[in-house]
C-alpha cells in the first residue's frame, strides 16, 4: 500500500509542478477566453451562433482572421457601439446592425479575446488596457 501512495504521491507533485510552470502571460489567456466564453453565450451567440457562424446573409461570421486582424482595433467600438452598414466578411457584403452593448471593459476584452482565438481564429489576448485605450478614440 505504501508504494501506490508513494506514486501516487510523486505523479500529484510532477502535476502540479507543470501547472505551476504556466507563464503568468498564458494564464491571464486562458483566464480571459474562459470568460470571454461566457460572455459570448450571453450576448454574442443569439446572433452569431454557437460556432461564430453567423446566420446566411444576415449576420457574419466571426471565423474570419483576415477581417478580424485587419479591424482589430476597431473591434472593442464595434461591440460598444454597435455596427451599422456594410461590411464585408469571406468576400461576402453584409449589411444591417449590429446593436450596441453595456458590456465593461473587461467584458469586451474577454469577449473579444474568446472570439479571436476561437474557430480557427489565433489573434492572442486582447487586454482589458487595450479595449480601454481604443474605447477612448471611438467615434
Amino acid at each position: 500500500m505504501s508504494w501506490k501512495l508513494a506514486c501516487s504521491l510523486i505523479v500529484f507533485v510532477i502535476i502540479l509542478l507543470i501547472a505551476a510552470c504556466q507563464s503568468e502571460e498564458n494564464l491571464e489567456f486562458k483566464r480571459y477566453y474562459s470568460s470571454g466564453a461566457l460572455v459570448y453565450q450571453q450576448h454574442c451567440q443569439n446572433c452569431h451562433g454557437a460556432n461564430g457562424e453567423g446566420l446566411s446573409a444576415l449576420i457574419p461570421p466571426l471565423s474570419d482572421s483576415t477581417y478580424l486582424r485587419r479591424n482589430l482595433s476597431s473591434l472593442p467600438c464595434y461591440v460598444k457601439n454597435g455596427l451599422k452598414g456594410q461590411i464585408t466578411v469571406k468576400g461576402k457584403v453584409f449589411e444591417g446592425t449590429m446593436p450596441a452593448n453595456d458590456l465593461s471593459p473587461v467584458e469586451i476584452a474577454q469577449v473579444l479575446t474568446y472570439i479571436c482565438n476561437s474557430w480557427g481564429n489565433k489573434l492572442s489576448t486582447i487586454d482589458e488596457q487595450l479595449v480601454q485605450k481604443k474605447l477612448a478614440g471611438c467615434k
